[in-house]
C-alpha cells in the first residue's frame, strides 16, 4: 500500500480578541459555537501574551476583532493571535475585523507620508493570516492591498431596513456627507426606491484632521426627511455640519446612518447638541454606556458576520449575501 487515505474533516473554530469580546459572543450564538477560551494578558511592561486552551490544529480558524479605542494595542494582539495559530498548525486563519483600522491612511495627499492602510494588511499577512472578512471598507481599494481574498460586506441593507420601515411614507432625500461618498449615497437611493440625492459641498484643510468646512448643498432637500450616510463618525464634525446646512436649506428632518460608530470626543457632545434626530449605526464597534444617546440606534451586525463567516467555511460564496452586489 503506498499511501494513507484519511477522512476529510473540517473544523470551524471561533477566536476572540479582547477589543469587543461581546460581539465575538453573539457571532458564536448564530453559528451554534462558542469562542475558544484563551489565556490573553499584558506583562508589566506592555507585551501582549495569547495562549488558546484548546488544540488548534488542522482547523478552519476565524479570529474576530474589532479595533476600538486603543487601535493599536488592537492590532498588535491580532497579529500576534494569528502567529500563535499560525505556530498551533491551524489549516486556515481568517481575520475577521468589522472595522479595518488606519483604513482613512489608503493613499499619499502629500510627499514623505505612509501608506498606512497597506502596511496593516502586510503585517497581517506577515503574521500568517490567509484571509481577511471586514464591513464597509473607507475606499474599496483597500482589498488589493491584501495578498489573498478579502470579503468585503456592506452593512447597508441591515441600516436601509430600518430607516425604510421607520421613514415610510415621507419624502426623503439620501445626502452625500462629501464628493467622496456620491457613489455609496447612490446605492442608498437605489435601496430606498429611488429616491433624490444630494450632496455637501465641503473643503477640508489637509493640514488640521478632523476640522471640516461645508459650504453648500446640491440637490433637493426643501421639506424633506434628509438621510446623511457615510460609513464611519469619528469626532462627528462632519456630519454635524452638514446637518446645519441642511435644515438652513429647508429640510423637515435629519437622520444620520453610518456603519462604524467611533464617536472620538467630542462627537457625543456635538451629537447630542445637534438637530439630528436620530443617528443609526451598527456594533462593529463597542458604545460604552457614556455615549449612548437616546437619539443613537444601534443595530447588530453579528447575524451578518455569522452568515458570511459559513459561507466562507461552506467554501460557498460571500457575493450571494448581497445578492451579487460587490
Amino acid at each position: 500500500m503506498g499511501s494513507i487515505v484519511a477522512e476529510n474533516r473540517k473544523s470551524l473554530m471561533l477566536f476572540s480578541g479582547r477589543g469587543f469580546p461581546e460581539l465575538a459572543e453573539e457571532i458564536g450564538q448564530v453559528l451554534g459555537v462558542a469562542p475558544t477560551p484563551s489565556d490573553s494578558y499584558e506583562f508589566a511592561n506592555g507585551e501582549i501574551f495569547v495562549r488558546f486552551k484548546d488544540s488548534v490544529r488542522g482547523s478552519d480558524a476565524f479570529v474576530v476583532q474589532s479595533m476600538t479605542e486603543g487601535v493599536n494595542r488592537w492590532v498588535m494582539e491580532t497579529l500576534i493571535m494569528i502567529d500563535a495559530l499560525k505556530r498551533g498548525s491551524a489549516k486556515r486563519i481568517t481575520v475577521v475585523l468589522p472595522f479595518y483600522p488606519y483604513s482613512r491612511q489608503d493613499k499619499k495627499h502629500r510627499g514623505r507620508e505612509p501608506i498606512s492602510a497597506r502596511l496593516v494588511a502586510d503585517l497581517l499577512k506577515t503574521a500568517g493570516a490567509n484571509r481577511i472578512l471586514t464591513v464597509d471598507l473607507h475606499t474599496a481599494q483597500i482589498q488589493g492591498f491584501f495578498d489573498g481574498p478579502v470579503d468585503h460586506l456592506f452593512a447597508m441593507d441591515i441600516l436601509a431596513e430600518h430607516v425604510a420601515k421607520k421613514f415610510a411614507g415621507r419624502p426623503m432625500t439620501v445626502v452625500a456627507p462629501d464628493s467622496g461618498r456620491v457613489r455609496v449615497a447612490e446605492r442608498w437611493t437605489d435601496r430606498l426606491g429611488g429616491c433624490p440625492l444630494a450632496f455637501i459641498h465641503k473643503t477640508r484643510d489637509p493640514l488640521k484632521p478632523n476640522q471640516v468646512v461645508a459650504n453648500r448643498v446640491v440637490g433637493e432637500v426643501e421639506g424633506r426627511v434628509c438621510l446623511i450616510v457615510d460609513d464611519m463618525i469619528d469626532t462627528g464634525g462632519t456630519i454635524t455640519k452638514a446637518a446645519d446646512i441642511l435644515f438652513d436649506e429647508g429640510a423637515a428632518d435629519v437622520i444620520v446612518a453610518s456603519t462604524h460608530a467611533l464617536l472620538s470626543d467630542p462627537a457625543t457632545e456635538r451629537l447630542k447638541n445637534s438637530r439630528i434626530s436620530e443617528l443609526v449605526v451598527t456594533n462593529t464597534l463597542p458604545l460604552p454606556p457614556e455615549k449612548r444617546l437616546d437619539k443613537i440606534t444601534v443595530l447588530s451586525i453579528a447575524p451578518l458576520l455569522a452568515r458570511a463567516i459559513r459561507e466562507v467555511f461552506d467554501d460557498g460564496s460571500v457575493t450571494t449575501l448581497f445578492g451579487g452586489l460587490s
